[in-house]
């Protein structure tokens, strides 16, 4: 027969297992106890699915687990942040977004199966590309402002691509309308990868995006830069002017990589992946990668990303009004 005390202490015992094993450092550290799934709400072959490859191998070695990217492309990068909404806030499932695509989609989609502040956290911001207005090579037009005058003698005959209405390409171009003052016909796709194949034949003359799987082609002569959309010029294109420079004042523009979560994932575990992806932010391959593609690290905390949602979502607001656009 079991002694009363002894029972007493068992009991104990038990308890302060118990409590240990629910305690948020005891669930930080079993963390992750599958592999993870890594959104990308473009198609492959695009800026995002390079950027998301790339942390998503580097991840894996950190967590002990592997990190294997869903592709989810469509509406505007809706879909993938859709599937992230409705997964379980457990850690395991992870996007690879842009704060710029979910500042734009309250103005674009009338009855959206998501709230980017309500269902998701962002982790951490992993950085922002360089944008650039690109033509194909055989384009008459060799400056921003030949471009401008091209498409003022020709309102609604020179066509841009996009990765589809309401994203951020097709808003790019819209600002580029309103500030210069021209009249161009939207070609949407469903990503980069997919406009790629008529933007260097030249069924289609212009886009507005981001570098990352532009740079082979401009690299060729098969496409052209006529002005990157960054403040300063960019490192890898020095020759192209900013747009500022080219006469559009005030024009500025830039994708943006940030890692998401569901708004109820555990904070300590928020905090776990945002201490490992900061680390893999600093890995010099990776940085020698993502500074090769015009990405400009930023990492940083899961509030400074909140931060800048509300400035994003205003900026646009105001190009969706100015243009008076129907986007739904």
């Amino acid at each position: 027969m079991t002694h009363p005390t002894r029972r007493a202490f068992h009991h104990r015992l038990l308890g302060l297992a118990a409590a240990a094993l629910a305690s948020p450092a005891v669930r930080a550290q079993a963390y992750p106890a599958k592999p993870l799934t890594l959104i990308a709400p473009y198609p492959p072959g695009g800026g995002v699915d390079v950027v998301a490859r790339l942390i998503a191998e580097k991840l894996a070695a950190r967590l002990g687990q592997a990190v294997n990217v869903d592709n989810k492309p469509g509406a505007g990068a809706t879909l993938g942040a859709t599937a992230l909404a409705r997964s379980a806030a457990d850690g395991h499932t992870l996007m690879l977004g842009s704060i710029v695509d979910y500042a734009i989609a309250p103005h674009v989609h009338k009855s959206l199966p998501f709230d980017q502040q309500k269902d998701f956290v962002p982790i951490v911001e992993a950085g922002f590309g360089t944008v650039a207005l690109i033509v194909h090579a055989d384009l008459p037009a060799k400056t921003v402002a030949e471009l401008v005058a091209l498409a003022k003698a020709k309102p609604n005959e020179l066509s841009y691509a996009s990765s589809g209405v309401g994203g951020l390409q097709h808003l790019n171009a819209e600002m580029f309308k309103q500030m210069a003052g021209v009249e161009l016909v939207h070609v949407p796709y469903k990503g980069t990868a997919q406009l790629l194949p008529d933007l260097i034949a030249g069924r289609i003359p212009l886009a507005i995006d981001s570098l990352p799987a532009h740079l082979p082609h401009l690299k060729s002569g098969k496409t052209r830069a006529l002005a990157v959309a960054s403040r300063t010029r960019s490192p890898i294109l020095p020759e192209v002017p900013t747009m500022i420079e080219a006469g559009l004042a005030g024009y500025e523009t830039a994708t943006n990589y940030t890692l998401f979560a569901p708004a109820k994932t555990p904070t300590e575990i928020v905090a776990r992946l945002n201490a490992e992806t900061n680390a893999v932010l600093k890995l010099p391959e990776v940085v020698d990668k993502l500074t090769s593609l015009g990405i400009v690290i930023t990492g940083g905390s899961t509030e400074a990303a909140v931060a800048r949602t509300a400035t994003e979502v205003a900026k646009w607001g105001n190009v969706i009004r100015k243009g008076n656009l129907q986007l739904s």
